[in-house]
């Protein structure tokens, strides 16, 4: 059985800790455990229920009513909204957390599907799949979900992101390029293939050298293909990481050096005016357009 202490299903419900206590001594739907020593956690049941809860109750359902409801009309009514195309963007993170959580590869992909629909591929990568990603952890390795449902998520989106990229079967010969790596020690890289989408989506030729890249062979990359840009993701913390960077700038002789990642790492680099600093896959993509305009 997989057990979330309180900090967990914080981060994961949106539920304040303060307001769980609450919940606990009022109604009868939420029993956390304890430990030994005291400390209150909860299994997986009770965290989809809560983020069940959690849905309902942002969508008008007041907690008093919610605590006499049977789960399976909880479990129904959440279906309900889910399948609702006027739901908020909060509801369908939610939605694929329960799909996470429960390691549903259907309920994923019902959500998935239905923004793809109604936004595009693009919009959806942006708009839905990066936000959640943030939401849950995955993309930064914090820690809020557990190993078996990080990886059962990362590669189901790894899929759907591969597959899309593989669709843009032509790129113009007078493109702009940009090579996407990861350098050695970094092996994390869905951060990176959604950034390989958006370029893709966008019409650029794309280098996508992967994960555990040694600095040379990026060296000899750019020396080669000179592209218009470079993009990396750094999520580890590494000595040489100034180094690096350095060596990498020189490498590009002015041209834009995106670089992403967990914005606690990067706070080293924050100094340097030669880098171009990602947050969020849009900030990418008006870089890279207005790189094209110009």
């Amino acid at each position: 059985m997989t057990i979330y202490p309180v900090s967990q299903v914080e981060s994961l419900t949106g539920i304040k800790a303060h307001t769980l206590r609450i919940w606990e001594r009022r109604y009868q739907f939420l029993k956390p455990q304890r430990t030994e020593t005291n400390i209150r956690y909860y299994t997986d049941e009770q965290l989809r229920k809560l983020i069940n809860i959690s849905i309902l109750n942002r969508n008008g359902y007041r907690i008093s009513k919610l605590d006499k409801m049977a789960d399976q009309e909880i479990y129904l009514k959440v279906s309900d909204i889910l399948s609702n195309s006027d739901k908020s963007l909060e509801d369908d993170i939610q939605g694929l957390t329960l799909a996470m959580l429960e390691m549903n590869e259907d309920k994923f992909n019902h959500i998935y599907q239905a923004h793809i629909i109604r936004k595009g591929l693009l919009r959806t990568v942006t708009d839905v799949i990066y936000p959640f990603l943030t939401h849950v952890g995955v993309l930064w390795i914090t820690n809020k979900a557990f190993p078996a449902q990080e990886h059962f998520i990362s590669n189901l989106i790894r899929q759907k992101i591969i597959s899309a990229i593989e669709s843009y079967t032509h790129v113009p010969e007078n493109a702009p390029s940009i090579v996407l790596f990861l350098p050695d020690g970094e092996n994390h890289e869905l951060g990176l293939l959604l950034s390989s989408f958006v370029a893709r989506d966008l019409g650029w030729k794309v280098y996508y050298l992967g994960q555990n890249v040694p600095r040379e062979d990026i060296e000899d990359v750019v020396e080669l293909v000179n592209p218009q840009a470079i993009m990396t993701m750094l999520l580890a913390p590494r000595k040489d990481m100034k180094a690096l960077i350095s060596h990498l700038l020189k490498s590009m002789q002015g041209n834009p050096f995106f670089i992403t990642g967990n914005p606690q790492i990067l706070m080293e680099l924050k100094e340097s005016e030669e880098l171009v600093f990602i947050n969020h896959p849009k900030e990418l993509e008006i870089a890279l357009n207005r790189i094209t305009t110009t």
